[in-house]
């Protein structure tokens, strides 16, 4: 783990069952291994970084792997928009807001982000700053608060859902980089 994060003084164990997190999720949420969160979030945000980090900002602007298709920019600018929502998410079920959530649309989301107006480098450092707040989120849970549940978009998720399903998507869409924008 990180430094920042090496002292965790109670792990969050336990995978979310179905009917804590979107039906869509079940194969991203599949991807994780493990059942400490937090442990699982710091290491991934650790991977990525390395994956990504090489990559130059020319090459990111351009690199795709479709007409159509997401730059890798607009790809680890989405994986942080993505991560903020979930965060918040789970922030209101943890602080049991009864208020049902609602969706977004991602591809607005990217198309309307300017990540290719911003350095490679910055987003990569945003993304990592939004991990970092949420380990540290995660991190100040009790027990009790980690298991609590509400209506997100539509359906209903816990806390833990949402926890696994930030490292689910990211999972998912570091799958696609490897596959088919780094290959």
């Amino acid at each position: 783990m990180s430094g920042r994060f090496q002292r965790i003084a109670r792990p969050l164990l336990g995978r979310p069952q179905p009917g804590e997190y979107a039906g869509y999720a079940q194969a991203d949420i599949d991807l994780v291994e493990g059942e400490d969160i937090l442990r699982i979030l710091d290491r991934q945000m650790l991977e990525t970084q390395r994956l990504l980090g090489p990559v130059g900002d020319k090459r990111a602007a351009t690199l795709t792997y479709a007409p159509g298709k997401w730059t890798l920019k607009q790809v680890v600018g989405h994986l942080s928009d993505d991560e903020r929502i979930f965060a918040y998410r789970a922030l209101c079920l943890a602080r049991n807001d009864p208020t049902p959530l609602p969706g977004f649309e991602e591809n607005d989301y990217v198309r309307f982000g300017g990540f290719e107006t911003r350095r490679f480098e910055e987003l990569l450092d945003e993304l990592r700053i939004v991990r970092e707040a949420t380990i540290a989120f995660v991190r100040g849970l009790t027990q009790e608060a980690w298991l609590r549940r509400g209506i997100v978009n539509g359906y209903p998720a816990s806390v833990r859902g949402l926890a696994f399903h930030v490292a689910g998507h990211e999972l998912h869409h570091l799958r696609i980089v490897k596959e088919k924008y780094l290959a």
